[in-house]
């Protein structure tokens, strides 16, 4: 698998990707509500090295291409914590945040034109005031929203708005999800962005370069498997004492926008799907959906 330090082209996966990608993405059946809500989803979302994962970026790709097309999305990124909860600017084609460094230059010039969503901002105002106190900002989409996004939705013909999460507290994080939920039965696909496992200070040259996984990874990604899979949500919330911690998160941020896709499903008890699964540089790339 392709890293920063090996790769001589930087994003030729994702030039080949992305053309056929937005002729077949143009084809999409749009959302009903025959069809009833859209999943709530948690994706591990990468960086500027998804665009050199072709693999990874056609299982994103397959995710977005077996539900129908969303009227708009909501999304929480591990990348904006932010208090008290701030929306991002619902202005048509919404500034990019470059929020990573030491990668290529073409990466800080990617664009991901949005259209407006200043609809879609009042109604989220609306439903999350009483629970929360909303603010609005000028800010663009991080990269835990727009990278992962431009490859599953390469049009960029989606009105899209980021949520901040306003602390890591797993029920505060539930209750934002939970008033997020019946966005879904309007056609919005709501979701959390964060990472399995993010012990970025661990890794080796080893992982990488895709030659090894550590023992922290495989302990905690199995443990929340395991958890996800019986729909045990009070194990979940105890993962600051899950196997391979604190390597696995040695910060949490990646971890808790789960707590908003659990709080926006039907029940979160249900056990989770799992979309994508299998590693990035000896990290989790764990993502799954609930209905």
């Amino acid at each position: 698998m392709s890293s920063p330090f090996d790769t001589a082209t930087p994003g030729a996966a994702f030039d080949a990707f992305v053309g056929p990608a937005r002729d077949t993405a143009a084809g999409r059946r749009p959302w009903t509500p025959e069809d009833g809500p859209l999943p709530a989803v948690y994706l591990s979302h990468g960086a500027p090295p998804l665009y050199d994962d072709g693999e990874w970026m056609g299982e994103l790709f397959g995710w977005a291409e077996r539900m129908p097309q969303p009227r708009a999305i909501v999304i929480v990124s591990a990348h904006w914590e932010s208090a008290p909860l701030t929306i991002s600017s619902p202005g048509e084609g919404t500034p990019l945040v470059y929020d990573f460094g030491g990668f290529a230059q073409r990466y800080y010039t990617m664009t991901y034109a949005t259209p407006d969503a200043t609809a879609l901002a009042d109604r989220l105002t609306a439903m999350l005031e009483g629970t929360e106190n909303v603010h609005r900002s000028a800010r663009g989409l991080d990269h835990g929203a727009w990278v992962p996004l431009s490859v599953m939705y390469p049009n960029a013909d989606l009105p899209v708005i980021q949520v901040s999460m306003p602390d890591e507290d797993p029920d505060r994080l539930m209750r934002i999800g939970a008033r997020l939920r019946e966005l879904r039965a309007e056609g919005v696909l709501v979701v959390g962005s964060g990472f399995m496992t993010h012990g970025l200070p661990f890794l080796t040259r080893d992982m990488l370069r895709g030659d090894s996984v550590p023992g922290w990874t495989d302990d905690f990604d199995a443990w929340a498997s395991d958890a996800l899979a019986r729909g045990d949500v009070e194990e979940l919330r105890r993962f600051r004492s899950a196997p391979g911690m604190p390597y696995a998160h040695p910060t949490v941020e990646h971890y808790v926008p789960l707590f908003v896709t659990l709080g926006a499903a039907t029940d979160a008890e249900v056990p989770a799907t799992t979309e994508i699964d299998g590693m990035m540089w000896g990290l989790s790339r764990r993502s799954f959906s609930l209905a």
